[in-house]
């Protein structure tokens, strides 16, 4: 029945900020046509929060490591508030190029999906046994030369 999600970012600068996602933060994205840029997402999860009227939704962000993100903002030149612990999570909000604030957050309650930190052990697993496999491959063809 549901598919997905889709996130709508309302900016001032929508150059600026399509930049910014594809740029400094290296979010993948297609181009529907004529340049409307749609940015992929990793898993997502939405939750209902009580409220005293309908209709006002928020966008977060996650990151797996809030010092990590703050370093990767301070060096990118990004303004961000001071990450601040709510006990659910260490939250952030960063000034896009365009002016509008997001905000950014390190979850410290479950999660519905797995979380991508198995995903570089696995990288790195492969990272490790490609360049023993490139010397081996290299050592086979400079006996192969020898031979000629």
């Amino acid at each position: 029945m549901i598919v997905g999600g889709h996130v709508m970012i309302q900016s001032r600068d929508d150059a600026a900020d399509k930049a910014f996602f594809r740029d400094v933060l290296g979010i993948p994205s297609v181009d529907a046509g004529n340049g409307f840029l749609i940015f992929a997402l990793p898993p997502s999860e939405f939750a209902v929060h009580e409220a005293d009227a309908n209709g006002a939704h928020e966008f977060f962000l996650m990151c797996e490591d809030m010092d990590d993100f703050v370093a990767a903002m301070r060096a990118a030149g990004t303004e961000f508030t001071a990450p601040v612990n709510r006990g659910w999570g260490t939250i952030t909000a960063i000034t896009l190029p365009g002016g509008g604030k997001l905000s950014v957050y390190q979850a410290h309650h479950a999660r519905p999906h797995k979380t991508a930190k198995a995903a570089p052990k696995r990288e790195a697993k492969n990272k490790v046994a490609k360049p023993a496999k490139r010397k081996a491959k290299a050592k086979k063809n400079q006996t192969k030369s020898r031979r000629r």
